[in-house]
């Protein structure tokens, strides 16, 4: 349990035990004896030894009642990252990590990155070195509009406000629009990274189950009817129409549209998340829920984490004036400004390499990954296991038999090496349970398949182990190590295991 996961009683505020009597005068109370002096039974609190500036202090055990009371009522329901708490079990170099949303860095040509450097402090250390306005600096801007020309959204690079990465993006969309117990309605599963966001806010969240073409738009009007009914007005309908995290399926152009038009009709911003667009394997491009609103209703996240660097911390945002107005301000109250370097960075990257080539690279070692991936699930996932088929972007969501809890199997992987992000991290109602979030983009094609593997060992185990306890023969599949004898469906071929997203109450429902 994490300090901010406890929720200390009254009597662990500092200060309580000397209010408390001590075991000997109660006793002393009981039988009428006069009681002993409380001075002379309390031995003095130990000194807290001052620092030398060399020796690290010895911090008491009890340190949590020493800060409990200092605590704002917001930590007793912030939540923690699920990639959070994966990423320093998965720094270690023998386990596998299909968990995070990594973009491949050694893609990178690492002689672009020193001449860009060396070209930017030959020409602008000062200015990289230097604090930049909050909106962000003006070379940059031109370069986020010409990644949004690519998938055909046309804005004016003035408008576009800079933050630190597009998580910064979501923060100060809360930041500026919610207050405590306010509806966000959001997807089912959703971005486990937004979880912790909405938490610390206070949101009332809820999540709307998807199907192959994404966000179910008919539940979501009828949550917005029931919503209305109780007198509650969602702040904002959080979406990732492309390549969805962790889901990995694309919302239709009929549903993208549909969606716009409650948000007009209702006068409901929108947060459209679009970290992946552009890592796009197959099928044909849709328009952004931006393009199709013209800025009126939809706030717009983008980032280079996922098609240059996520080391450089640089995303973006678009947003009705006012609500731009006030993000800014949110923005100069966390950070003052993104990092000026980062965005020298990219401007002279921009400015002096082909940024399309780089990402059209990536796209090509990411489908051959993606391929790997859907290959291993088909040969190691035991029946009853479903899963997405993802365009494009970095995930597949799998949802596995229903007597398998992946938050109890993740303790089981990591002693075989290998993580993945359990499904409860993407709900806030204790849903999925029984799903699991894999990456293919952050690891190679042999890591891809021997995670796959160990992953399906493990869940045979577990399979086995609920067969002898009710007496039943356990699903075929979920081969060890070795490999399986079973027949691989090619990546392209229709395999009965790789299904959509199912809605709840439906057949192996994961939304």
């Amino acid at each position: 349990m994490t300090v901010e996961d406890q929720d200390p009683t009254p009597s662990q505020g500092v200060g309580d035990d000397e209010r408390r009597p001590t075991a000997a005068a109660a006793a002393a109370e009981r039988s009428g004896a006069p009681a002993a002096d409380p001075a002379a039974a309390t031995p003095p609190a130990r000194p807290v030894p001052a620092f030398d500036g060399h020796t690290p202090v010895q911090r008491p055990s009890g340190d949590l009642e020493r800060y409990a009371r200092l605590f704002s009522q917001r930590t007793r329901v912030m939540k923690t990252s699920a990639m959070r708490d994966l990423m320093a079990l998965t720094e270690r170099p023998e386990v596998i990590s299909l968990a995070g949303g990594l973009a491949d860095t050694t893609l990178f040509p690492a002689e672009d990155l020193a001449k860009v450097l060396s070209h930017m402090a030959a020409g602008d250390s000062a200015r990289a070195l230097q604090y930049g306005p909050t909106e962000g600096l003006a070379e940059i801007r031109p370069c986020l509009a010409e990644v949004m020309a690519a998938e055909g959204t046309i804005v004016d690079p003035d408008e576009i406000l800079v933050t630190s990465g597009g998580q910064q993006v979501i923060d100060l969309v809360c930041k500026t629009l919610v207050d405590p117990g306010d509806v966000v309605v959001t997807e089912g599963p959703t971005y486990p990274g937004a979880v912790p966001t909405f938490s610390a806010y206070e949101a009332n969240v809820v999540q709307i189950e998807m199907d192959e073409d994404g966000m179910r738009i008919d539940l979501l009007e009828e949550a917005l009817d029931r919503l209305a009914a109780e007198g509650r007005r969602p702040k904002f309908i959080y979406t990732i129409p492309t390549f969805q995290n962790p889901g990995g399926v694309t919302m239709s152009l009929e549903r993208r549209r549909r969606l716009v038009q409650i948000a007009h009709e209702q006068q409901i911003l929108v947060l459209e998340d679009n970290p992946y667009g552009l890592l796009r394997y197959e099928g044909e491009a849709l328009p952004t829920l931006l393009s199709l609103d013209g800025g009126r209703f939809v706030i717009y996240a983008g980032t280079l984490s996922k098609i240059l660097s996520p080391g450089i911390r640089v995303g973006w945002a678009l947003a009705p004036a006012p609500v731009r107005q006030k993000m800014v301000i949110g923005k100069a109250g966390s950070d003052l400004n993104s990092s000026s370097l980062s965005q020298l960075f990219v401007a002279y990257y921009f400015r002096e390499r082909d940024w399309r080539d780089y990402v059209r690279q990536q796209a090509t070692v990411y489908q051959a990954r993606r391929d790997v991936m859907l290959e291993a699930l088909t040969r190691h996932m035991p029946d009853g296991t479903t899963w997405t088929r993802p365009q494009g972007g970095l995930f597949v969501w799998l949802t596995l038999p229903e007597q398998i809890d992946t938050t109890d199997l993740l303790a089981r992987a990591l002693q075989h090496d290998v993580a993945f992000v359990p499904g409860r991290g993407a709900f806030l109602d204790g849903r999925g349970g029984n799903s699991m979030r894999v990456n293919f983009s952050g690891v190679t094609e042999d890591e891809i398949r021997e995670g796959v593997s160990r992953i399906g060992s493990v869940i045979a185990e577990q399979l086995e182990l609920y067969a002898s306890i009710a007496g039943t023969p356990r699903p075929r599949g979920g081969s060890t190590r070795g490999g399986s004898s079973d027949p691989v469906a090619s990546p392209g071929d229709t395999d009965r295991s790789i299904v959509p997203l199912r809605t709840a109450g439906r057949r192996r429902g994961t939304a």
